[in-house]
C-alpha cells in the first residue's frame, strides 16, 4: 500500500481553459486544507494517474472526445484499487434524470455545473479530503493489525472504527449537556436559598433567631458557590496546563490529618464509622492542590456511601512511593462506568433530583493534580453497592527535621490601619466598606481608579484594597501611579482580582502590589492579608 503524504485531487477536463480554471481554483486552498492537485486532459491520461497515486476525489468532466467522462469513471472503478475514490462529475448543462442515473451506476458521488461556484467547489471537495484523511488514518491503523486482511474486511473495519467514533463523540456530547444542566441545578440551588434567606431578613418583625438562620444560610450557600466556581476554574487550569505548583517537601499523612479534621469539623463524618492508618508520607508537592486531592476523595467517599457506612484512609511509604487509599462501603461503580470515573464530566447515574449533587469534575480533577505531581491515581471496584477504592501515588522525597515556625507579626490591639477600597461593583464596595468598618478599620472607598489615586493622594492610607478591571485606568496603572508619587508610594496595595493564574499574580506584583487576593475574598484572609501588610509597613 502506498503511503501519500497529503490527499491528492485529480481534475480531469480536455480543454485547457476549463482544467487551467479548475486546477487555479483548488491551488489556492491547497496549503490551508493540506491537499495536492494533480491534472490529466485525457480519460487515458486519468487511468495513467489512477495507476501511480490514490486520490481523495476525482473531477471529471463529462464530455471528452475519445474516452468520455462516464466511460472512464467505469474504467477507475473496475480496477480494485481505485474502485472506491469518489467521482465528481463535471458538466456544462443540468443534466437529465437519465445521465444523473447513468452517472451514479458507473459510481458518481456528486455532480459540478460549469461556470462552477468557487465556494461550492471548495465545500465538497473539502468533504472527500477530510474523508480521505480519516480513511487514511484508519486504514494504517488497521495494517499494523493484519496484515492479510482482504480489502472488504479493511473496509469493514474502517466502517466500524468511524460508528464508535461517532457514537463515543455523542456520548460525549451527551454527558457535557447533563453537565450543563447539572451546572444550572447546582447554581440555582444556593442561589435560590441566598435569595430567600435575603428576603427573609428584610421583612419586618422577623425574629431574630430567624434573622441569624437566614445569615447563616447565605454565608454557607456563598461558600459552595464559590466552591463550584473554584471546581471549575481549577479543573480548566489544569487541563490547559496553566497551573503552577508551588512545590515543598510535606508529610503527606499530616497533610490528610488536617483535611480529616476540617471534615469532622463541619459534621460530615458524624454518620460514619471513619477508620485512620496512617504513617509519615513526604513527598516534593503543591500543599493546596495536595489538600484539593484529599478533601475531594474524602468528599467522594462520603458523598456515596449511605449513612452507618464505613470510610478507611491510609497512608504508607512503599520505599519509592507514597500511597494514599480511600476506601468505602458506599454505591460502588459499576463495571461500565468504572474505566471512565476519571473522565471530565462523567457520573454514574445522573439525575436532577440525585441526593449525592455535584458537577462529576472532582475525580478529573484529581487525575490532572496527581499527573502534575509525577503521580498515578486508580480506581477500583467490585460493582454496584460494593464500595469503592481510590489509591493515588506520588513519589517519595526524603523526610524534613521539624522546626519551629516563627509566630506572625501582630498589630497592637488599639492600632487599625486606615483602609481605601477602590472597587467599582456598587454592592460589593459597600458591602466590604462595611463589613471592614464593622471591624473597627477606617475606611474610604472609591468606585473608580482615577477616583481612587486622587483620593490616596488626600487620604494617605496606611493599606489600599484594589479592583483590578476598574473603569477608566486599571488596577495596574492605578498601583503604577500611587508607586510613582513621594507621598503615596508607601501605601500598601492589595489586588482584588477575579483571576487567580500564575501569570495573574506576576502581572500583579509587577504593577507594585504587595498581595493577590482572589474574589470572592473570605473576610478572615482579608483581615489576615491587611494585618500583614499592616505589620510589614510598621517594621
Amino acid at each position: 500500500m502506498t503511503t501519500i503524504e497529503k490527499p491528492k485531487i485529480l481534475v480531469v477536463n480536455d480543454d485547457p481553459a476549463s482544467l487551467l480554471a479548475l486546477t487555479s481554483l483548488l491551488d489556492q486552498w491547497a496549503d490551508e486544507s493540506g491537499y495536492s492537485v494533480l491534472s490529466a486532459r485525457s480519460g487515458q491520461e486519468a487511468l495513467r494517474q489512477v495507476l501511480l497515486h490514490d486520490f481523495a476525489v476525482i473531477l471529471l468532466d463529462v464530455n471528452m472526445p475519445g474516452m468520455d467522462g462516464f466511460e472512464t469513471a467505469e474504467a477507475i472503478h473496475q480496477r480494485a484499487r481505485s474502485a472506491d475514490i469518489p467521482i465528481i462529475f463535471v458538466t456544462a448543462f443540468l443534466a437529465d434524470e437519465i445521465d444523473r442515473l447513468k452517472a451514479y451506476q458507473r459510481g458518481a458521488a456528486d455532480f459540478l455545473f460549469t461556470p462552477v461556484i468557487p465556494q461550492i467547489l471548495h465545500a465538497k471537495v473539502q468533504v472527500f479530503v477530510a474523508l480521505a484523511t480519516k480513511n487514511e488514518e484508519l486504514k494504517r491503523q488497521t495494517h499494523k493489525l493484519s496484515q492479510r486482511t482482504t480489502e472488504l474486511t479493511a473496509t469493514n473495519k474502517r466502517l466500524t472504527r468511524e460508528m464508535e467514533e461517532r457514537q463515543a463523540a455523542e456520548a460525549k456530547s451527551h454527558a457535557k449537556d447533563e453537565f450543563l444542566a447539572m451546572l444550572g441545578h447546582e447554581l440555582r440551588n444556593p442561589l435560590s436559598a441566598i435569595s430567600s434567606a435575603a428576603s427573609l431578613i428584610g421583612l419586618p418583625g422577623a425574629p431574630a433567631d430567624t434573622v441569624g438562620r437566614a445569615k447563616q444560610i447565605i454565608q454557607r450557600q456563598s461558600q459552595h458557590l464559590s466552591r463550584i466556581v473554584d471546581d471549575l476554574l481549577d479543573l480548566s487550569r489544569a487541563m490547559s496546563g496553566k497551573i503552577l505548583l508551588d512545590k515543598q517537601t510535606l508529610d503527606v499523612s499530616a497533610l490528610v490529618s488536617a483535611c480529616l479534621e476540617t471534615f469532622k469539623a463541619t459534621g460530615r463524618t458524624g454518620n460514619y464509622l471513619v477508620n485512620v492508618d496512617m504513617e509519615p508520607g513526604w513527598v516534593d508537592g503543591d500543599p493546596t492542590r495536595l489538600e484539593q486531592i484529599a478533601t475531594n476523595l474524602i468528599d467522594n467517599a462520603l458523598k456515596y456511601t449511605p449513612p452507618g457506612g464505613t470510610i478507611d484512609i491510609a497512608v504508607t511509604d512503599s520505599g519509592q512511593e507514597i500511597v494514599l487509599e480511600v476506601r468505602d462501603t458506599g454505591v460502588g461503580i459499576s463495571a461500565e462506568l468504572l474505566p471512565h470515573v476519571f473522565d471530565v464530566f462523567v457520573q454514574g447515574s445522573i439525575t436532577l433530583d440525585r441526593a449525592q449533587g455535584g458537577l462529576g469534575i472532582g475525580l478529573a480533577l484529581v487525575r490532572r493534580l496527581v499527573e502534575l505531581h509525577g503521580g498515578k491515581v486508580s480506581a477500583h471496584s467490585e460493582g454496584a453497592s460494593a464500595g469503592s477504592t481510590f489509591v493515588i501515588r506520588l513519589p517519595r522525597a526524603a523526610p524534613v527535621a521539624p522546626s519551629a515556625s516563627p509566630a506572625p507579626a501582630a498589630l497592637p490591639l488599639d492600632s487599625k490601619p486606615a483602609i481605601l477600597l477602590i472597587e467599582d461593583n456598587d454592592d460589593g464596595r459597600e458591602m466590604m466598606a462595611t463589613m471592614l468598618g464593622a471591624y473597627g478599620y477606617p475606611v474610604r472607598h472609591a468606585a473608580d481608579g482615577v477616583q481612587g489615586v486622587q483620593m490616596a493622594r488626600s487620604f494617605l492610607p496606611d493599606v489600599a484594597l484594589v479592583d483590578i478591571g476598574l473603569p477608566g485606568i486599571d488596577g495596574y496603572e492605578v498601583a503604577r501611579r500611587l508607586r510613582q508619587g513621594s507621598d503615596t508610594r508607601h501605601i500598601k496595595l492589595i489586588a482584588l482580582t477575579g483571576y487567580g493564574l500564575a501569570d495573574d499574580q506576576r502581572r500583579v506584583l509587577e504593577a507594585g502590589f504587595d498581595k493577590h487576593l482572589v474574589k470572592p475574598v473570605d473576610i478572615a484572609h482579608l483581615l489576615d492579608a491587611i494585618g500583614q501588610c499592616a505589620a510589614t509597613a510598621a517594621e
